[in-house]
């Protein structure tokens, strides 16, 4: 009797047993369905994040050309060209920059002292906060295009106590240079004004932000930035690259 009486409480125990198990490999799928639904949504992501980092790695950066770098391009300006091609001192600049300004006459003094074996080039860089900087840029870019960027680039740094740190549109003070110089005035205002001369000054800025330029000067030799504390510290640069 005891042995009758105990098979229905065996029966419902493996009852118990089987719906424990059913409901503990529901859970484990259940577990399982949203760990993968998790990994998913964190592989998709991984991924946009990705691809916006690509974007914006890109964005607004001009595309660099066969025989361009971000350092030179085939339009920058070239304030003289050594033969060899062996070494290049770049300068990011902004004519409105005092520190420049401070910097111009040390790159006079070293394109004289390395005529023929150092390629000196400019790249534009005007700050924001520079009331003028731009527009200095747009005037000696549209010199340029008359053959005077070197004339005009000399002369921002001549005057620019006259101009610089003020909250006054320098136009006919840039207008005045452009006269002096005996520049197709026609010609050159119309270059000031054209949507183009400021892209290729943009041009200039965004490869300088590619390349980490926060401030200016900015100077990179050879592809590598150069901080220099004096006259001394770019020969003693210089004359290694020429060596190497």
């Amino acid at each position: 009797m005891a042995g009758e009486a105990g098979r229905p409480e065996a029966g419902r125990t493996k009852v118990e047993e089987l719906r424990i198990r059913q409901q503990r490999a529901a859970a484990r799928k259940r577990n399982l369905i949203a760990t993968l639904a998790v990994a998913s949504a964190f592989a998709l992501v991984v991924g946009a994040l990705l691809v916006v980092d690509r974007l914006g790695s890109d964005e607004g950066k001009p595309t660099v050309l066969a025989g361009e770098s971000r350092f030179v391009r085939a339009d920058s300006h070239r304030l003289q060209t050594a033969a060899d091609g062996k070494v290049t001192l770049v300068e990011f600049l902004d004519f409105e920059c005092e520190s420049c300004r401070a910097a111009f006459p040390i790159v006079e003094q070293l394109r004289k002292e390395y005529a023929g074996k150092v390629t000196f080039v400019a790249r534009y860089f005007p700050i924001p906060s520079h009331f003028n900087a731009e527009r200095a840029a747009r005037a000696v870019e549209a010199a340029s295009r008359q053959g005077k960027f070197e004339a005009m680039y000399q002369r921002m740094y001549e005057t620019q106590t006259q101009w610089g740190e003020k909250r006054v549109a320098a136009d006919k003070t840039f207008r005045g240079f452009a006269v002096d110089l005996k520049l197709d005035m026609a010609a050159w205002d119309k270059a000031y004004n054209d949507p183009a001369t400021l892209a290729r000054i943009k041009k200039d800025v965004a490869d300088g932000q590619a390349l980490g330029v926060q401030g200016t000067p900015t100077f990179f030799l050879n592809g590598k930035k150069l901080e220099p504390s004096s006259v001394n510290d770019f020969k003693a640069a210089i004359d290694a690259a020429l060596a190497a």
